[in-house]
This record gives structure tokens, sequence and C-alpha cells, in this order.
């Protein structure tokens, strides 16, 4: 299938790694451009050589809590670019934890990054996009059922999830799409630290793949796909939904 990515511009935030990377590459596979952005610039400048370099790639060291990154992003896109066709929202995980025992700095910490920089980010994008673009927001199944040990996530996830479908009813009759993606258990460097916290990954790792249909933990390049599909004109006639990624361990239909 032909995706229409041809040409087309997206920026994505945390995209040095995990996820947001994942979905660049997709991206760039099928002859879209990107921006790339994440807190380390070591990371961001290895990020970008192994997108191809500079004439389909570029990057920036920039963090969601600031309130100026979004506009940065769009900036980046036209000038490097020359147009902006959509984003992926993505941040790291907020600290592990109960929602009882995680502390007020540690909630406040996430909020500014996890909640308002994702609502800043996509409001921002939203406003730039005209026909046809798409922004997808990089969520959890923590969206629709909490995750034992994430409180954090539960409480803001959920959230999320509410502000992508109000944006996209807003933004709708202008032609621009909204998603939420709700990743489950995907082999990332987050996941890989949610395995070892536990004293023993291995077995973790059993009992996680025995909860999942499909009996196993998914790649990054499947989370990427999919994503990928959602910001593309193939998708064109889907918006405000969110659409889990978790080898079906989400038992709501």
């Amino acid at each position: 299938m032909d995706l229409g990515l041809t040409g087309r511009v997206y920026v994505l935030t945390g995209a040095s790694g995990g996820l947001g990377f994942a979905t660049a590459e997709q991206l760039v596979a099928d002859g879209a451009r990107v921006v790339i952005s994440a807190r380390a610039p070591e990371r961001v400048v290895a990020a970008v050589e192994a997108l191809g370099g500079p004439e389909r790639a570029s990057g920036l060291t920039a963090d969601l809590s600031d309130p100026e990154t979004p506009q940065r992003l769009v900036a980046a896109a036209r000038e490097q670019f020359g147009r902006l066709d959509g984003a992926l929202v993505s941040v790291g995980g907020p600290p592990r934890g109960t929602a009882a025992q995680v502390t007020d700095e540690q909630w406040r910490e996430s909020f500014e990054t996890v909640f308002l920089g994702s609502v800043r980010a996509a409001r921002t994008v939203a406003a730039a996009l005209t026909d046809g673009g798409a922004i997808g927001l990089v969520l959890s199944t923590s969206a629709r059922g909490p995750v034992p040990g994430l409180g954090i996530s539960n409480g803001l996830r959920p959230g999320l999830a509410g502000v992508a479908k109000d944006i996209a009813d807003e933004y709708g009759p202008r032609g621009v799409r909204v998603v939420g993606l709700l990743p489950g258990r995907i082999m990332t460097d987050r996941n890989r630290e949610l395995l070892a916290a536990t004293g023993d990954a291995e077995r973790a790792r059993a009992e996680a793949e025995a909860g999942i249909p499909l009996r196993r933990i998914g790649e990054p390049a499947e989370f990427g796909r999919l994503a990928a599909f959602l910001l593309s004109p193939a998708a064109s006639y889907v918006t405000g939904i969110t659409v889990p990624v978790d080898g079906g361990a989400l038992r709501g239909l």
C-alpha cells in the first residue's frame, strides 16, 4: 500500500529512541522527512544520522516542559523542509510508584511534561496544520485500565486521551485528524527499566508475556508501522480514536 507519505513532513518529540524513533524510521522509509526532538543533544545527533542525515531528518535539543518547544518544532519543519503535515507527540514515562506513594513534586513535574507539555504541543501543531494534517499522541494502555505501580501514568494518560478527542472534534472541520496510541508492553528502554526494577527481569518478562494473547512483548517497529499509517493520508477517515498496540492485552472490546 502506498501510504502517501512521500514529501510530507512530520515533527516527533521524544524521538531520539524508543517509540518516537521507531515511528520516525517508518516515516522516513516511506518517503517522509522528519524533525525530531529530545533532551539529550548527543542522542539527537545520533538519531538524525541514523535516519539518513540532513536530507531526511533534522533535530532539536528540546524539552516539552519548555513552552517554546512546540513553536520551535513547527518553525524548524518549515525552515528545514518547507512544510508541516503532522506530529507524533511522545514523552518519557513518568516515575514509578503508586498514586499514593509518589510525591507532590513528582506529580507536578510529570504534569508539566507528560500532560501540559503534550497538550501544548498538540494544540500548537494543530493550529499550524491545514487540511490533511494529522497528530498522534503516544499515551499508554493505562488510558483504559490502570497499570500496577504506575500511578502517575494511570492518573494523567486518561486525561490526555480526553484531550485528544476534544482537539479532534475542534479541528476536524478543518480536515485535521488527531488520534491517541496506546502502547502496551513493547521492548523499549522504558520497559527494560520496568522489568529490571522487579529484581528478576526474566521472570517479570515471562509473567508479562503470559498475560498477552500473542504471548510476547512487542517490538518498537511494530508500533512505528501503525503510527506511521495513522499519520499518513492512507488513514484519512480515522480521527478521534485511541488505538491499542498491545498484543491483545487490554480486555475491553
